[in-house]
């Protein structure tokens, strides 16, 4: 992208931020709350964006003055290092633009991922675990932050479920490429004749929902129940009842969480779960109207894999809805997704 290209980039942002901010000034904005809410939230993000875009801006514009006192000097030493500014500007922009790729209302939102593995066992639950460490690897590069808010070991290896949060700009964005159903095909390390196994795990992802505006919970339809957590954390955690499980009766969601020693923490976690999880069945409620809910359905439902990860005989790993693929399988286990992401996301624009 051209210098006149980010400009004419953030002028268009301007533009827009400029429209919102006209609304704001009107007498009667703030009599309808929630909208007033999500307006202001709406220029928030955009306000960050273009203070991207005028970063990109200052740094492409600094790389163009060296570059032409460099030439002129014939300093080729110097011309090296300033290659290497080149190729991050192009990075950084590309990151930039693919970011105005998401452009869903919710894509700005932290992102509460679930993993649970498929039928078979400590097999599924190991690849579950697996999974959930390659996750915890991409937060990481991205330098954004997890925190774990339900996590069910399992009973030789592996978990049988985990929930976790993720906070950082676009998460949802970046890891709704990611729901579906994962499959892994390797030589089980749980098997004394050493043969090949299948396994599967889900992944499912909904926005954090970051305050109550559009989802009421009424008290009296919830059904709150304590119980002593399993697992690691020491005696405090086994011997008090400071995992809390809530269901919300209307709809017969039930989440809940004992990563935390404190019972309110726990329950104030679980209610995050809960408000995300009621705000996704509103969304998959209006998206069954536009008849799009089916096939979110079948991008779930076992069987109807979206990726494959080979260990044997070979080493790929697969995304069967952009064809991308790679040999480099590690890189991949160590967190690298962006290939694929990027990819889904492309191919959904």
């Amino acid at each position: 992208m051209k210098i006149y290209e980010v400009i004419f980039e953030i002028d268009n942002k301007n533009e827009e931020i400029k429209k919102l901010e006209q609304e704001t000034l009107n007498s009667d904005f703030w009599n309808d709350r929630d909208r007033a809410q999500r307006i202001m939230r709406e220029i928030n993000v955009r306000k960050n964006s273009v203070e991207q875009w005028q970063a990109l801006n200052s740094k492409a514009t600094y790389i163009e003055e060296i570059l032409e006192l460099t030439e002129a000097e014939g300093d080729k030493q110097f011309l090296i290092e300033v290659k290497s500014e080149v190729e991050s500007l192009s990075q950084q922009i590309e990151n930039t633009e693919f970011e105005n790729m998401l452009n869903d209302r919710d894509d700005h939102l932290n992102a509460i991922l679930t993993i649970h593995p498929g039928a078979g066992g400590t097999e599924s639950q190991d690849w579950a675990q697996m999974l959930m460490r390659m996750y915890i690897r991409w937060i990481e590069r991205h330098g954004f932050q997890s925190d774990i808010l339900d996590f069910q070991p399992g009973e030789e290896a592996g978990i049988k479920s985990v929930t976790i949060e993720v906070k950082g700009e676009y998460a949802y964005g970046y890891l709704r490429a990611e729901i579906g159903v994962h499959r892994l095909i390797r030589i089980s390390p749980f098997d004394a004749n050493s043969r090949r196994h299948t396994s599967f795990a889900s992944i499912f992802v909904y926005p954090e929902v970051e305050n109550n505006i559009e989802i009421v919970i009424n008290p009296s339809e919830l059904r709150i129940d304590t119980f002593r957590a399993s697992g690691a954390g020491g005696q405090h955690v086994n011997k008090t009842s400071s995992a809390v499980r809530i269901t919300h009766l209307p709809t017969g969601i039930v989440v809940q969480c004992q990563s935390e020693r404190s019972q309110h923490m726990n329950r104030e976690n679980a209610m995050k779960i809960l408000l995300s999880r009621l705000y996704q069945k509103k969304k998959e409620e209006e998206e069954k109207k536009l008849q799009e809910l089916e096939k979110t359905k079948k991008e779930i439902a076992w069987g109807s894999q979206i990726r494959s990860y080979v260990f044997h005989p070979y080493n790929m790993v697969k995304d069967h809805r952009t064809k991308v693929e790679t040999s480099n399988i590690q890189d991949v286990m160590d967190g690298n997704l962006d290939s694929f992401i990027q990819a889904f996301l492309k191919m959904e624009s």
